[in-house]
């Protein structure tokens, strides 16, 4: 008989192997759940001693009817699908997992960047149609050394990835309201405040967690303002662009280009999706991964040990390294 048991609430990897080997040897059963939209999670789960999260939103209302859990892990950097102060209430742990993909996002970042700003799409495109010039669909295409690169947000993923950009010679600025002035100028990156970054940046780039507060950070007021012909990478969470609002900004050409890696419906989190239910789909001047910025092969398995050794941290007793309450 187990001694814990452990439900992953739900999981697009092909099986449990890592986790099994991590927690089973502690006493610990393993169950998987594809509870990814939450639907059912608290009845399926309400005996678990620990959640291991992907994508399910475990809201205040699924805490309050498990039983007595000790430990909520996320796969992910993010926590805004866990109601961290509800844990925190009943005594529950969470953490995530620091680290794991501070490449791949900074390098996704930088991927589609690149493909923008020398306008890839554009002239591969001309060639297929048998015009082999740099036409008007190819134009403008400038020096890195005289762009500039927005950055909102300036954590660890940023900083990786304005440290690469420096290399290729982009002016880099970037706003973060909980960053100090000294952090910046060790990374040789200029201080701005947001209204400015969005103003004056050539491509913006989203890098900042979702709350509350950051909410369609990007909407209707602030595409209005970027630059005429600029670009907006976002390779964090989908809700933090208007798509509506991204969507006439891109068709009025008041926008060059969009690469996104999420959509603000979040496609991953539910069971049905169709790409015909977002109108930027429609545009040439979209492109759309299907959040994948994180994922390399190494990087799927750092995650899920991490996060397996969080469970088997707080079930044992002990500080788990990656705790964020």
């Amino acid at each position: 008989m187990s001694t814990y048991k452990v439900y992953v609430t739900d999981y697009d990897y092909k099986d449990l192997t890592i986790e099994k080997s991590i927690l089973e040897p502690i006493g610990a059963e393993v169950i998987g759940l594809q509870c990814k939209d939450g639907k059912g999670l608290a009845e399926q789960a309400k005996d678990a001693d620990a959640l291991l999260v992907q994508y399910a939103n475990v809201t205040k209302d699924i805490i309050r009817k498990l039983d007595n859990p000790k430990v909520i892990a996320r796969y992910g950097v993010g926590v805004d699908i866990v109601d961290v102060a509800a844990a925190r209430e009943k005594g529950i742990i969470c953490t995530n997992v620091v680290d794991y993909c501070t490449d791949e996002v900074a390098d996704h970042n930088i991927s589609l960047l690149l493909m923008l700003v020398r306008r890839i799409p554009m002239f591969v495109a001309e060639t297929k149609k048998s015009r082999w010039h740099w036409s008007e669909t190819g134009r403008p295409v400038y020096r890195f050394s005289s762009l500039q690169v927005g950055v909102v947000g300036f954590g660890r993923i940023a900083r990786n990835m304005c440290r690469k950009l420096n290399t290729l010679g982009f002016q880099i600025a970037a706003s973060d309201p909980f960053v100090s002035e000294r952090e910046f100028l060790e990374e040789d990156v200029k201080k701005m405040g947001f209204d400015e970054l969005v103003q004056t940046s050539d491509i913006l780039v989203l890098q900042c967690p979702y709350t509350p507060e950051t909410h369609h950070i990007i909407g209707e007021k602030e595409l209005t303002s970027m630059k005429s012909g600029s670009i907006l990478i976002n390779c964090s969470r989908g809700k933090l662009v208007d798509n509506n609002a991204l969507y006439q900004a891109l068709k009025e050409g008041h926008l060059a280009a969009a690469a996104l890696d999420d959509l603000e419906e979040e496609p991953a989190k539910r069971f049905s999706w169709k790409a015909e239910e977002n109108p930027l789909f429609s545009l040439d001047t979209c492109f759309i991964t299907p959040h994948v910025a994180y994922y390399s092969e190494e990087s799927l398995i750092e995650a899920r040990k991490s996060a397996s050794y969080n469970v088997r941290a707080a079930l044992l007793g002990e500080n788990p390294p990656n705790r964020v309450n």
